[in-house]
């Protein structure tokens, strides 16, 4: 049977014959601490970059802390910006590890080297904070082109500091790659991705990692607004649309995890949050005002963006999916 092409996300599963998408059983937290970063990527959907002054306070994080206390989550993901740059990131990093929570740390790996951060790979190390780092591509044009002049070379030098301490050797001490596109195409197969920037970074620097997860850049943003200057948005769109797999649904990272933006803020994932669109009717909501059992089984807010983390093999924040 033929599936005709649907710019409209809600149309394309129905033609697909795919439910609405709802909520699983909620397993995971995802907190952006801010978009302060020390770096302004040109693929970045959360436009974070070193003027941003958006900082989660130590009071969101108290209340952050009293909902996990009485939901019982067990695993959180903490990001940004760079959310080592919130001056309250190692305050709350310890308060969820005195309650045995799970943490995912996403380091941009050069933010070791900004001020007061020197001894950022043994404080991690310590607490066997998972880490998932981003490093676009094995070759220092792709990546400085994408994320500034210098910025390989820094990266390399960090990745190094984090072997010595153990990550991706230490089987308790978990290092995980990003990749992200240069341009406006789906990344290839992670696996054999995966390959190739292990044997890439080993000969030439004889660094070592788990696993690589390839991630589709969203028309979110900051490589939204470079799709538009280049007239590239509505081609990529387009791929993205042609591109839809079914098989992705069940997978997607908004079916058992929630965003909490810098406020306390609540979403349905972390695009949403970077284009303000509220779970259920819309209205603002923030963490504490909710409970984790009532969100089971409620309806998902999607849009066009929404194709991207649907395209070719899926993106999630853990990788592809199918």
């Amino acid at each position: 049977m033929d599936i005709k092409v649907s710019h409209n996300f809600t149309q394309t599963l129905k033609d697909h014959g795919c439910p609405p998408l709802r909520r699983d059983k909620l397993s995971e937290l995802q907190v952006n601490t801010g978009y302060l970063c020390n770096q302004a990527c040109e693929h970045c959907h959360v436009e974070a970059g070193p003027k941003r002054t958006e900082l989660m306070t130590w009071d969101t994080m108290q209340h952050i802390l009293d909902w996990i206390d009485k939901n019982h989550i067990e695993s959180v993901d903490i990001t940004g910006g760079a959310p080592e740059l919130n001056p309250y990131f190692r305050i709350f990093c310890d308060a969820l590890k005195s309650r045995n929570i799970e943490i995912t740390s996403r380091c941009n790996i050069t933010v070791q080297f900004e001020k007061d951060q020197q001894d950022l790979a043994d404080w991690y190390a310590e607490r066997k904070i998972r880490l998932v780092c981003s490093l676009p591509c094995y070759s220092r044009n792709n990546v400085d082109q994408q994320r500034g002049k210098g910025v390989f070379d820094k990266s390399i030098r960090g990745l190094l500091k984090f072997n010595e301490c153990g990550y991706g050797i230490d089987p308790e001490l978990i290092l995980d790659l990003v990749y992200n596109p240069v341009g406006p195409f789906l990344p290839p197969d992670q696996s054999s991705l995966e390959i190739d920037y292990k044997q890439a970074l080993q000969e030439d620097f004889n660094i070592v990692f788990n696993r690589l997860l390839a991630l589709t850049n969203l028309p979110v943003k900051r490589f939204r607004h470079f799709l538009e200057r280049t007239n590239q948005l509505d081609d990529y769109q387009q791929l993205l649309v042609e591109n839809f797999n079914p098989l992705t649904i069940e997978s997607l990272m908004c079916r058992h995890l929630i965003s909490v933006d810098w406020q306390g803020y609540v979403y349905d994932c972390d695009f949403n949050q970077m284009i303000g669109l509220h779970p259920g009717i819309g209205k603002p909501t923030k963490l504490w005002e909710l409970q984790a059992d009532n969100l089971t089984d409620n309806l998902v807010r999607v849009g066009k963006h929404c194709y991207g983390c649907t395209a070719g093999a899926g993106s999630s924040c853990g990788g592809t999916l199918n």
